[in-house]
């Protein structure tokens, strides 16, 4: 975008690793990293500001110097709804919050996780048992006291997202920008949140695997204002889309779609019917590989020996409480699914897995 004459900005959380030498700073016009480890960060005149607030105060910095002329791409990483795990404040929680919700959801008690039930826990494999999935689950979820706590935080940590952005989307309109602005929200994962006993991410389950996705393009007619839409994209789609809309050639090399014809109504008929996931870190008890479709999901935990399969039908069980992997019924579906698993892994140079 920027090779195209867009100026660029980032604000926030930049934590990916790069190719050595890269330095995002040179590939962008506007840089500032701001992690979290404190989330409050002490300015010049010695009070306390939250990275969500900082991140917006730059990104409206940014929009105050931008020329009218030239189109920008400004980027927000936020760190929150990310939680603060050194943060060991007794009845605070470890999501803490911009002080401008100080208060908010404290009159609000909040129902147990849907999956609570101790059955749900005992069902796991012995190996998710003993990952950080369980591990995470003691530090803020496993007593109704610091589950009341760290929902309250948690939400008010979201509401603090949302408190800054409007701040930002009214500076936006004030500038005469609004109108021919396009906003994409969404996220890295989801949590567990205490479901099946787990916190944090990472594993196959639809509370880690699941992420918000909202467009707000101005430039839509009122009939696609508050559409949604069941086609199934990736975050992966993201870079086709931007480069889509700007007007700007798509690699060969980007793996994902633009989105741009499904934010239109128009989704091509050659639209994915599955998606590809997996997660090759925190081995060997939260390494997997595995594909989803409307009905079906199969995954499988590579490190295991033998590799270990799940298989869930989304719609008679969308909670994936039952593994099928090993109902006898469902054997030709399981060697299906498994065989095209291995096609998208080969795709990608991965190893062959043997059973």
């Amino acid at each position: 975008l920027r090779e195209a004459g867009y100026r660029t900005g980032f604000y926030g959380k930049w934590h990916a690793k790069m190719p050595k030498g890269y330095k995002p700073e040179d590939h962008f016009d506007v840089y500032e990293r701001i992690f979290r480890n404190p989330y409050f960060k002490e300015q010049e005149d010695g009070t306390l500001r939250h990275e969500t607030e900082l991140i917006v105060d730059g990104g409206i910095r940014f929009l105050e110097s931008q020329s009218k002329d030239k189109p920008f791409a400004l980027n927000l990483w936020f760190n929150a709804s990310h939680a603060e795990d050194r943060d060991k404040r007794p009845g605070i929680g470890h999501f803490p919050w911009p002080k401008a919700v100080d208060g908010m959801y404290d009159d609000l008690e909040l129902p147990a996780p849907k999956l609570s039930a101790a059955e749900v826990y005992e069902s796991q494999p012995d190996f998710l048992k003993a990952s950080i999935n369980r591990e995470r689950y003691f530090w803020r979820w496993d007593t109704p006291e610091k589950y009341q706590v760290n929902m309250r935080a948690y939400f008010r940590m979201l509401s603090g997202i949302d408190g800054a952005m409007a701040r930002l989307l009214k500076r936006l309109d004030e500038l005469g920008m609004a109108d021919n602005t396009i906003i994409v929200y969404s996220a890295d994962n989801g949590y567990y949140m205490g479901d099946r006993g787990f916190a944090g991410k990472w594993s196959h389950y639809e509370q880690s695997l699941r992420v918000p996705l909202i467009v707000f393009d101005p430039r839509q007619p009122n009939s696609r204002q508050g559409a949604v839409s069941d086609d199934m994209v990736l975050n992966l789609d993201f870079p086709c889309t931007f480069l889509d809309w700007a007007g700007v050639e798509i690699p060969d090399r980007y793996q994902g779609r633009s989105l741009v014809p499904v934010v239109e109504g128009k989704t091509p008929a050659d639209w994915r019917k599955e998606t590809y996931h997996e997660h090759v870190t925190l081995r060997p008890n939260i390494s997997w590989e595995g594909i989803r479709d409307e009905r079906f999901k199969y995954a499988r935990y590579f490190d295991q020996e033998p590799a270990f399969e799940f298989l869930h039908d989304l719609k008679n069980d969308p909670d994936e409480l039952v593994n099928l992997a090993t109902d006898p019924k469902y054997a030709e579906t399981l060697v299906e699914y498994r065989e095209r698993c291995q096609q998208r892994v080969s795709e990608y140079g991965g190893p062959l897995i043997k059973y």
